[in-house]
């Protein structure tokens, strides 16, 4: 049944990346690695330079004969040319995008040293307003005073604090560029300070790691608001979009999808509502990284309920069925924002190995095959997909016969009947057990009288005995039994009590 469902199965070699370098692949690359797409856009790019300096060289041509056969005479004269102006133009854009991130890294010969010799300094930004709207924040200022101490140890520490600072505050006036330009100046400030700690620390790349997980979270932490779903893009859109798509198949089975999980098993179900809180908090983490941690533990819940489900090891073909199921569920809230925010500005090392990588890249493939999900993909002809879309059938519901389960008014009319059998049983029940309950009171009633008669003949057969005479005494009245001597039945022979005796005076 498996191999019917090729939209789903997904081999291994298709996470890698298309160039076959053996790192994972983003469908928002193209299916290429963080490295490679940034090669083959650097490529693109001069290639259009290219085409930019030769057609700038045929205008300047044309332009010349042109200016050549009109103005004869001023030909000796001086004059800068149009191409001179684009050429200077062109090599100040070149020279500024080849400084824009290297100069971060070379100290400042015009820095006045501090007073106060503190190593690190917080309070100095380029922007008073700027400053103080993210000082406000809490979340950025403890990013920063975690940043600080974890920097404290570290030769170069301040140098690395500084740099961070620099470019987290250079951003912040360019909110106005592309998500692809703000993407690409992070992804160098990453590139190019890892080349500095990696020659620093002589090719510790733990320490390396451990070093770039820090300025990532200080500096996505501070500059979230202005590069998460930015205006410029249409995250928001898609969001919308995904999101409805998920809504319209909320009819989807698991048995539809095959996934190898059975929800009635409690530790399995625990194991699913676990997993769908996990990709559900994606949304409210600002970090990359932890972001990829929601991810990570929750496809470690999926493994650990196909595990149980089927009492052995998961394979990678049961995982994504599996994912795709739980994000149904789920409907996790900017969902492709979240995606596009973890690929823009996240560290490449992260997104290209490990198990980081791994699961978020089977995201991406869940998510595309939602996108694209069809009958085929179901095992359902086109009209019953169709059906089930538009809300006119339901998989649960029971399926008409003939040319009536075309009909739009069918699955309302099965429903109805179903309904009116489902009262009819119910009406049957309770009358069935409303006879039971009068035969009960019925049967309560004779016991109570059998009861009665047996000890109206029990008393009748033996009567109670007669009283003895009351002791009289010497004055004449009759004295009552001692409550003593009536209830100790068991010392008849002692003598009788005393009685008191009247003395004449």
């Amino acid at each position: 049944m498996m191999s019917q469902r090729r939209g789903i199965h997904l081999d291994q070699s298709e996470l890698l990346c298309k160039k076959g370098c053996g790192f994972y692949g983003n469908t928002a690359w193209q299916g290429l690695c963080s490295k490679c797409w940034r090669e083959e856009n650097q490529r693109e790019k001069q290639k259009q330079i290219q085409e930019d300096w030769a057609l700038a060289e045929r205008l300047q041509r044309e332009e010349e004969e042109a200016y050549a056969s009109r103005h004869q005479k001023a030909q000796s004269q001086p004059t800068i040319t149009p191409f001179s102006k684009f050429e200077e133009r062109k090599t100040k854009e070149k020279s500024s995008k080849v400084n824009t991130v290297t100069k971060f890294f070379i100290p400042s010969t015009k820095t006045p040293p501090k007073k106060d010799g503190a190593p690190f300094d917080t309070q100095s930004s380029p922007s008073p307003s700027s400053s103080s709207s993210r000082q406000s924040c809490v979340d950025s200022d403890h990013a920063t005073r975690e940043f600080i101490d974890f920097l404290k140890p570290l030769k170069s520490g301040r140098e690395i604090f500084k740099q961070c600072r620099a470019f987290t505050e250079s951003m912040v006036y360019k909110r106005d560029m592309g998500a692809d330009e703000l993407s690409e100046c992070v992804q160098d400030f990453y590139q190019n300070l890892s080349e500095r700690l990696q020659t620093q620390f002589k090719g510790s790349s733990d320490h390396v790691e451990s070093v770039m997980d820090e300025v990532e979270k200080y500096m996505m932490t501070r500059l979230y608001k202005e590069v998460f779903c930015p205006e410029t893009t249409d995250d928001e859109k898609k969001d919308l979009a995904i999101q409805k798509r998920i809504r319209a198949l909320h009819w989807v089975t698991i048995e539809m999808l095959c996934v190898p999980v059975d929800e009635e098993i409690p530790e399995v179900s625990d194991s699913v509502v676990k997993a769908i809180t996990d990709v559900i908090e994606m949304d409210s983490k600002r970090v990359p990284k932890d972001k990829l941690a929601c991810i990570t533990r929750c496809s470690k819940h999926i493994f650990n309920a196909i595990k149980v489900s089927k009492k052995e090891a998961a394979s990678a073909d049961d995982f994504l069925p599996t994912l795709i199921y739980i994000v149904l569920k789920a409907n996790p809230p900017r969902l492709q924002s979240n995606i596009q925010y973890i690929t823009r500005f996240c560290n490449p090392s992260r997104l290209m190995t490990g198990e980081d990588g791994y699961y978020f890249t089977n995201l991406c493939c869940a998510v595309a095959f939602i996108e694209k999900l069809d009958g085929q993909s179901l095992n359902l002809s086109s009209e019953e997909f169709e059906l089930y879309m538009s809300g006119q059938a339901s998989p649960h519901w029971p399926q008409a016969s003939g040319a009536s389960s075309c009909s739009p008014g069918s699955a309302a009319l099965s429903q109805v009947h179903k309904r009116l059998d489902m009262l009819t049983g119910l009406g049957e029940r309770q009358e069935r057990v409303m006879e039971k309950a009068r035969q009960l009171e019925s049967d309560l009633i004779d016991w109570t009288d059998e009861v009665e008669q047996k000890v109206q003949s029990v008393l009748e057969s033996f009567p109670p005995e007669t009283q003895n005479p009351t002791a009289t005494t010497a004055s004449g009245t009759s004295a009552a039994p001692s409550a003593i001597d009536s209830d100790n039945v068991e010392n008849e022979l002692l003598p009788p009590p005393l009685q008191p005796q009247v003395f004449a005076g």
